[in-house]
Formats: C-alpha cells, structure tokens, sequence
C-alpha cells in the first residue's frame, strides 16, 4: 500500500482570481508583504499497486483524467510507501 499526495495549481499564464482575492484581504489585515497568491489543491490517499512504476502510472492517468486540468493546470505527485493506520 502506499500513500499518494497530489499537488495541483494553476498554470502561471492562468490568471488566479481566488489567489488575488486572498492576497488582497491579507493585504487588508496588515500583511503587505505578501505577494503572487496562487490557488491550488492537494489531494491524498492511499493506493494499491504492485509496484511503485505501476503507482506512479496510474496516479499520472489520475490527474491527467480527473484531478487536474492539463490545459489549465500544473500537477505534481509523492508516492510513498504508507506506514501504520491513520486516526
């Protein structure tokens, strides 16, 4: 079994309008500083795979089909092998 996390944000020529949003109200309560908001998700689970070039193809069609947008969306992924149960 091995635990699988998905990065996935907006490509840099897409405009990011939750981002600015949020850079915005940050800049309303003080934190000037920031700057460049970017938006994305982050997804985890755990998967089976009979080996870690099998993982990595399947979490790859995953984003390429549903997690992410190719045309509009950058993905990157972990795979690593899960260790004990999660509460």
């Amino acid at each position: 079994m091995t635990r699988v996390k998905v990065y996935v944000t907006l490509k840099g020529a897409v405009l990011d309008p939750q981002g600015k949003a949020v850079e915005q109200s940050l800049h309303s309560m003080g934190y000037g500083g920031v700057e460049e908001v970017r938006m994305g998700k982050y997804l985890e689970f755990k998967l089976k795979a009979s080996s870690r070039s099998e993982a990595e193809a399947q979490v790859r069609q995953m984003c390429e089909k549903l997690l992410a947008n190719p045309v509009i969306e950058d993905y990157r992924f972990e795979i690593e092998e899960a260790t004990g149960s999660r509460h």
